[in-house]
């Protein structure tokens, strides 16, 4: 997939990813057409093995995780429609800024099928289990007020400020020091997971680690 690639293919230097779509709509998702062809895509992942389709998913999902690299950030800009694989898309970003005309679906139960490019981890962890079960299970759509309501978007503007908003966020997070940017990520990455003892530990060794940067110790043994 082209969006694995791009992301393996990534210099050391770049700091901010911005993914957005062209033309009226962020991502529409899955073409249905692939449902119904009994030689495409899908019919051919349904007719090889358990193995070959695992390895096969894992590759989109990586594709879709743009979240992980902890030196990189990844700003989602959404406008018009994110359905199903747009709506993880944009998931596995850092950021999501929204035009106010973005419409948000997990559509994939409709079809037959389920979010398989980690959207259901992802989804849970922004709104709780509740939300996230009416949004996976009735595959309703979500505009941006409601998305900024819920915890789905950083911020919503005008659909015509969205390209001036994202270069003013690009502009604010590159004149953040780089080394700084990378700790506090990795520190909002974990933070989930841990206590709130483990959390403070982890910030205690991080802001340790800045202090010597900053005082030029950091290469002392």
């Amino acid at each position: 997939m082209a969006l694995t690639d791009i992301r393996r293919s990534l210099p050391g230097t770049v700091r901010v990813v911005v993914i957005r779509g062209a033309g009226r709509a962020f991502s529409a998702g899955l073409d249905r057409s692939l449902l119904a062809s009994p030689n495409g895509q899908m019919a051919a992942l349904a007719a090889g093995s358990g193995e070959a389709a695992d390895q096969r998913i894992e590759t989109w999902q990586q594709a879709f995780d743009w979240r992980s690299a902890p030196t990189t950030v990844s700003l989602a800009a959404v406008h018009g429609y994110a359905i199903g694989a747009g709506f993880q898309l944009a998931l596995g970003c850092d950021l999501r800024i929204l035009a106010d005309d973005a419409v948000f679906a997990m559509a994939e139960a409709t079809l037959g099928l389920v979010p398989d490019l980690g959207g259901t981890k992802r989804l849970i962890d922004l709104v709780g289990y509740s939300v996230a079960a009416d949004l996976c299970l009735t595959g309703r759509r979500v505009d941006a007020r409601e998305a900024r309501e819920i915890g789905l978007a950083s911020r919503v503007v005008g659909a015509d400020r969205l390209g001036i908003e994202v270069a003013a966020t690009v502009d604010s997070l590159l004149k953040v020091d780089r080394d700084a940017a990378a700790e506090v990520k990795a520190l909002l990455l974990r933070a989930g997971a841990s206590s709130q003892d483990a959390q403070q530990a982890a910030e205690r060794q991080a802001q340790y680690r800045r202090l010597r940067s900053l005082a030029g110790l950091d290469h002392e043994s």
